[in-house]
């Protein structure tokens, strides 16, 4: 392989990798600091909440629109494109004053951001062949990780010791070096789309997932009234059928359902959900049960959570060998009974437990939380072919950020119902074992996709069978997924 070759196929996921950075960290950031915002705008700090809200519903809107729009002008101009809007909604948001103006700023990070996570992804699999994607998408996998642990001890030490405005002024540079490089390294390829624009599939979907997930981003937060979570979630749940509706009667929808019935995107895209739902409650629950039950400071609290992170940073040098020694479908069924016996252990913390054992836990638990991203990641494009990676990544995307939403709103939930079950209004360090074995259950639930995989699954990116062998042995099928 030329050098100039080895070099892009080592850069562009790192270019990728920390744009992603930049999103995740911002995400958990501002979490953090809405007390210290709150206060600089005379606000009641759960009135805040509407600027992380916001942000979802920007994320609900703007996502379905990435994959047409790499094909269409260019996943580089897209990304790069994402990149600008993102750090101009990061300036935008150290500069407001009131909460109107915050909101407005956090919509336009929203849609910066929905394009980034999806097009960024793209972009690799365009560039890396596909036996070299597992140790591409491994630097994916530690952003993802990486950015909700950081998240907390950076805005507690911003918010704590600076002004809570540093928090997004941080994202200037590092939006600058990445629209740099991209533009450097990364080739703007595109894929031609003759059919029109899916915009009724677009209202449908759009409207669909912005009160979906902002239905279950409130779940038992008691910010907004029972009854109007509920038609939140009753009518977002209305329009996805609406638009599975459509999706029959419609040649191109914006989202490609049909994808689908690829057996390992199907495992990837679904199974994944499950298990992303328990673990998309982690970066919720642990800093809670930390400060709420165990009465440590945020920056202390932080400081703990950060070993996840550590973790996952370890997986991105042993998740090639690993996959490739045992094959996917092994390491995604023994995986996942291991990541569900972490997530049920951290059930059992208590507030005199030493803090070494919780960070060796937590340390752990990252690593093979982080193999199991990467497994789920990768086994997706396994069997996509190029003039439909677009749509895949757009559908992959959308069902992430769901899972994400639904697995806050699970966590919420079960710590509002072991509170009415106690007949108390304050969270004790006990009450937050119930969550964690809720969500270790779940996580469980997804070897129902996992299961049905074929020995040979994916054999073809993790490197078990390189791409020629691949074809002549007949070991890699590509489903048809056209009408």
């Amino acid at each position: 392989m030329p050098d100039a070759a080895r070099s892009r196929q080592f850069l562009v996921p790192l270019i990728v990798a920390c744009a992603l950075f930049m999103e995740n960290l911002d995400s958990t950031v501002v979490s953090t600091s809405l007390p210290a915002i709150a206060r600089s705008f005379g606000e009641n700090p759960l009135r805040l909440n509407l600027a992380i809200t916001s942000y979802l519903l920007a994320l609900g809107i703007f996502i379905p629109l990435s994959g047409w729009a790499a094909d269409r002008f260019g996943a580089r101009t897209v990304f790069g494109s994402a990149i600008i809007v993102f750090t101009l909604g990061s300036i935008a948001c150290s500069t407001v004053n009131n909460l109107p103006e915050f909101v407005l700023a956090r919509i336009l990070q929203g849609a910066g951001g929905a394009m980034m996570v999806p097009v960024g992804r793209l972009v690799i699999l365009r560039t890396i062949p596909k036996h070299d994607l597992v140790n591409a998408m491994a630097w994916l996998t530690v952003p993802a990780l990486l950015g909700p642990m950081l998240g907390p001890p950076v805005g507690g030490f911003i918010s704590t010791y600076g002004s809570w405005r540093w928090i997004f002024l941080i994202n200037i540079p590092i939006g600058l070096l990445g629209l740099a490089l991209a533009f450097t390294f990364i080739e703007n390829i595109k894929e031609e789309r003759k059919e029109r624009f899916d915009s009724l599939g677009f209202a449908i979907v759009s409207i669909g997932l912005a009160a979906t997930m902002f239905g279950f981003e409130n779940v038992g937060r008691g910010i907004l009234p029972n009854v109007a979570v509920a038609a939140l979630l009753g009518g977002g749940i209305l329009f996805l059928l609406l638009y599975y509706r459509h999706t029959r009667v419609t040649a191109a929808p914006i989202i490609d359902i049909k994808l689908l019935r690829v057996p390992t995107f199907r495992a990837s895209v679904l199974g994944g959900f499950i298990f992303r739902m328990g673990i998309g409650a982690l970066p919720f629950l642990t800093p809670m049960m930390l400060q709420l039950g165990f009465g440590l400071t945020p920056f202390a609290s932080g400081m703990i959570t950060f070993a996840g992170a550590a973790g996952a940073i370890t997986m991105k040098f042993t998740a090639g060998p690993i996959i490739r020694r045992f094959g996917y479908r092994k390491v995604l069924l023994f995986n996942t009974g291991i990541c569900a016996l972490f997530m049920a252990c951290y059930g059992l913390f208590t507030p005199t437990t030493p803090h070494l054992v919780i960070i060796l836990t937590l340390l752990v638990g990252g690593f093979f939380r982080s193999l199991q991203f990467t497994s789920i990641n990768t086994l997706a494009y396994s069997d996509i072919d190029l003039p439909v990676m677009s749509r895949a990544t757009t559908l992959s995307s959308v069902a992430q950020q769901l899972s994400l939403s639904f697995g806050v709103g699970v966590g919420a939930l079960v710590l509002h119902l072991t509170l009415v079950m106690h007949d108390r209004e304050h969270l004790t360090a006990a009450d937050f074992g119930p969550a964690y074995y809720a969500i270790a259950v779940l996580g469980l639930m997804s070897l129902f996709y996992f299961v049905p995989l074929k020995a040979n699954a994916g054999d073809e990116v993790s490197g078990r069978i390189r791409p020629l062998d691949a074809i002549n042995k007949g070991a890699v099928e590509v489903p048809q997924v056209a009408d």
